[in-house]
């Protein structure tokens, strides 16, 4: 659109005193900008003005001035972490990685479980597997001594149970005993007629030896000959046990020395036997040593590969029972409650228990030829709980409840008797086939 021009040019107004106009030399020349005292910002610088009134910047780092002080210690020497930043200059929110909540969360579960299993806990801690079949876990078992004397009644009564692989003391008082040649305490060795004190000692440790080596020794008992426990004997006691060995027969069973089982039949479970006894030791009334000694041995088996044939043979021919029987013999223990869940009989087990009565002599050298270092045994007296009657092939045969069958077995000629009853001497125990009340 076109403008009006001024008609006229304009006067020159001047000051109000009437001077001359004070601008109208003045050059807008690039010295003239230089030389302004104020200057005028940019319009970036004042955007950035006004934003930073709300929201100061902040420093993105990694340009440090000599103002900034020193440079603040990294821990154990690990860099800074770099941060993020948009193009505005403003600092980018970092998603961090928080290991530890994950962490707490887990812990919080696992308290939350053992608080709500703590016997299942405990097993775990002290090794051992948690029983999830709901049957009652089972109530410990005080420790028993060695005896010290023979004890006037027999063990408690115990809980019946029927004996698992896991748990092959079940219902047994001997789960307590002493392990092994633990319960074969020496007492102390004095001197007793030709023999000093130190000879009696050496005595009383040949005879735990041949008691350990002829009754515990895991290979002995499984089935294979007790060389260690023959070279302790004397040349005479030796040939009759060998005798046993390798032609037993019912007046001369290898059952009656040793503790040995077919392997075809019975195995040990693990390596430890439960022993409770005594040993104690006097003058012969001829200048020698008598040791005697009163042992009872638990053995807890399980089926060999052959246990159920071998049952089924000997229960289907019992064979004519000898009028009596020496060795004695009990047939399966009765009375034993099994519970609901180990009804499949799988994992059962079973116990035999040996009771041995012997006395060892040591004959006075200067009256008698002896062998230095070999027992003569002077009197044994042996008695089998859980093991068939009238077998004499040098092993002991327990009987397995899963393969008991509806068939007849051997005539009972003896009575219901206490394997673990030690109040009575061998002697009082009726001969025959009998039964035993546990086992």
């Amino acid at each position: 659109m076109p403008i009006a021009e001024d008609p006229q040019p304009r006067p020159d107004e001047g000051d109000e005193a009437g001077g001359k106009d004070p601008f109208a030399d003045l050059v807008l020349d690039e010295e003239f900008v230089k030389g302004a005292s104020v200057k005028e910002q940019s319009g970036r610088t004042r955007m950035l003005s006004a934003r930073w009134k709300h929201t100061p910047p902040v420093d993105p780092g990694g340009r440090r001035s000599v103002n900034d002080g020193p440079e603040p210690e990294r821990r154990f020497g690990r860099k800074p972490k770099a941060l993020a930043y948009d193009a505005w200059g403003n600092l980018k929110p970092v998603r961090s990685r928080n290991w530890q909540a994950p962490l707490f969360v887990l812990l919080t579960v696992a308290v939350l479980l053992a608080a709500l299993n703590v016997d299942g806990l405990r097993t775990w801690l002290h090794g051992g597997s948690s029983d999830t079949s709901g049957a009652p876990a089972p109530v410990p078992v005080p420790t028993v001594a060695p005896e010290t004397a023979r004890p006037t009644t027999a063990p408690p009564t115990t809980d019946p149970d029927q004996p698992t692989l896991t748990r092959p003391w079940a219902g047994s008082p001997a789960e307590g005993w002493p392990n092994g040649a633990e319960a074969f305490v020496l007492p102390e060795a004095k001197d007793v007629g030709v023999f000093s004190a130190d000879q009696v000692a050496t005595r009383l440790q040949l005879v735990k030896d041949y008691l350990t080596a002829a009754n515990l020794d895991p290979k002995v008992i499984a089935g294979a000959r007790p060389d260690a426990a023959l070279a302790l004997l004397d040349s005479q006691d030796r040939a009759d046990a060998v005798n046993a060995l390798d032609h037993p027969k019912e007046s001369a069973n290898a059952t009656g020395w040793f503790a040995r089982f077919d392997p075809r039949e019975a195995r040990l479970i693990g390596e430890v036997v439960k022993v409770q006894g005594q040993l104690t030791y006097e003058g012969d009334g001829d200048g020698g040593i008598l040791v005697h000694t009163d042992f009872t041995y638990v053995y807890p088996v399980a089926p060999g590969p052959d246990a159920e044939k071998l049952a089924d043979d000997r229960q289907a021919s019992p064979g004519t029972p000898p009028q009596p029987d020496p060795q004695g013999g009990t047939a399966h223990p009765v009375g034993l409650v099994v519970r609901a869940s180990e009804s499949s009989g799988a994992d059962w087990t079973a116990r035999t228990i040996v009771r041995r009565v012997d006395d060892y002599r040591f004959y006075d050298p200067k009256h008698y030829q002896v062998e230095p270092k070999k027992l003569v045994v002077a009197k044994s007296q042996a008695t089998k709980g859980n093991s068939a009657c009238y077998v004499y092939d040098g092993f002991l045969h327990p009987q397995f409840r899963q393969f008991a069958r509806a068939v007849p077995g051997p005539e009972r000629t003896g009575p219901t008797s206490d394997p673990y009853d030690r109040s009575k001497g061998l002697s009082e125990s009726p001969a025959g086939c009998g039964t035993v009340s546990r086992s």
